[in-house]
This record gives C-alpha cells, sequence and structure tokens, in this order.
C-alpha cells in the first residue's frame, strides 16, 4: 500500500489562497501568485499536454511530487463546484484533458455520476465523507500513493483526521494578509524530512507523526 501525502504552495503568512475568493477568482485576490513559480517548468508543462519550459531544481521536484501518484482525492471547490449546487453539464476546472491521468475522488454534497475526460483522468463524486474517499481512492491506487489535491479545508481535515502521511509546501516569499490558511484550528505533528531550496521557492517536506 502506498502513501497518503499531499503538496500545497503557501504564502509566508500561512495562506494557501487569498481574501476574497468566488467562482470567478477561486485562488483569491493574489492568491494566483502563490503557483506562478511552477507555470514554466518542462516537468509542469508536460502535464498540461504542453511542450519546452525550464529545467532545474523546481522542476525536479515537480516530477518527484506527481510521480507514483495513482489517485487523487480533491475537495468540491478545488473541482469546480463552487458552493451552490453544480449544473451536471459543468465539468470543472480543468478542461476536456485534465492534468490527472488517474481516478480522482471528489468530496461532494450531492451525488453525481462519474466523468470521465481524455487522458484516463476520471472524476468519482464521493458523499459519505473523507475517509470513504480514501478507501476508494487506495483502492484505485492499489500500490501507488494517493494525493490529497487540496484545497485547504480538505487537507486540514486529512490532518486532522490523521490520515496524511507526509506534508510538502512549497514555500512562497509572498504575504497575502488574508484569506484561507492552512493550519487554521489544528496543530499536527510534524518532523522536517527535508528542505529543497529553488531560485525562488524553497520546497519543505514534513513526515506527520501520530
Amino acid at each position: 500500500m502506498g502513501m497518503v501525502r499531499s503538496q500545497l504552495s503557501i504564502s509566508l503568512d500561512g495562506y494557501v489562497a487569498g481574501p476574497e475568493q468566488s467562482q470567478q477568482d477561486p485562488l483569491g485576490r493574489g492568491g494566483m501568485q502563490l503557483h506562478e513559480w511552477v507555470f514554466g517548468l518542462d516537468t509542469w508543462r508536460a502535464q498540461h499536454g504542453l511542450t519546452g519550459g525550464e529545467r532545474g531544481v523546481d522542476a525536479d521536484v515537480v516530477e518527484e511530487m506527481t510521480r507514483d501518484v495513482g489517485a487523487y482525492v480533491m475537495g468540491r471547490r478545488m473541482f469546480g463546484g463552487g458552493d451552490g449546487d453544480w449544473d451536471e453539464s459543468w465539468q470543472g476546472w480543468w478542461g476536456d484533458d485534465p492534468p490527472f491521468h488517474t481516478p480522482v475522488f471528489v468530496l461532494s454534497h450531492r451525488p453525481r455520476e462519474p466523468l470521465v475526460l481524455r487522458g484516463g483522468t476520471e472524476f468519482r463524486f464521493v458523499t459519505d465523507g473523507i475517509e470513504s474517499a480514501l478507501r476508494q481512492a487506495r483502492e484505485a491506487a492499489g500500490d501507488r500513493d494517493v494525493a490529497i489535491a487540496g484545497g485547504a479545508s480538505t487537507v486540514r481535515q486529512y490532518l486532522a483526521a490523521g490520515l496524511l502521511d507526509t506534508l510538502q509546501l512549497h514555500l512562497v516569499p509572498i504575504i497575502l494578509g488574508g484569506g484561507e490558511r492552512l493550519l487554521d484550528g489544528i496543530a499536527p505533528r510534524l518532523e522536517q524530512v527535508s528542505v529543497v531550496a529553488g531560485p525562488t521557492v524553497a520546497h519543505l517536506t514534513y513526515r506527520v507523526l501520530r
């Protein structure tokens, strides 16, 4: 059985999304800055069906964090559902060929038939909680890892429940001043595994102690 792991970009003041999140601006004001470090990397571009890009420490980190992932779990907002009910025709934020290429289990408040898209990505909607989603993801992943993709609320729930093995934070040198904090209301015990310094971002990996 593989590990259960998560990775998120985070600001210096602890936010993984900016203030004023909305359906039109899901990362909130300034939140896109958290992810700009990854957009020009060859590994990220290849996952999104693009060519070219930069190679270096950051690209190696992205390659490592996506290697051997057999299934993902994500929250409703990360899929693209927003706070209200989604239209059954809505396929989420990820387009016709999402970058996951594996089953993705979406935590949902209402049932929906699985959504099969190009490249091997299949969104499966889970209405009976985080443990059920993880159990189904483990079955789908087999011996490979399960990645808890986000957003912050989803990762926080898995941390609070003691279901996460490792947490990787990409520390981006910006101050958002508000938004959604990853560790609000919880105090997980973490043991540092590694620190990798990229050109602008520090990649911090922790083992989650139980």
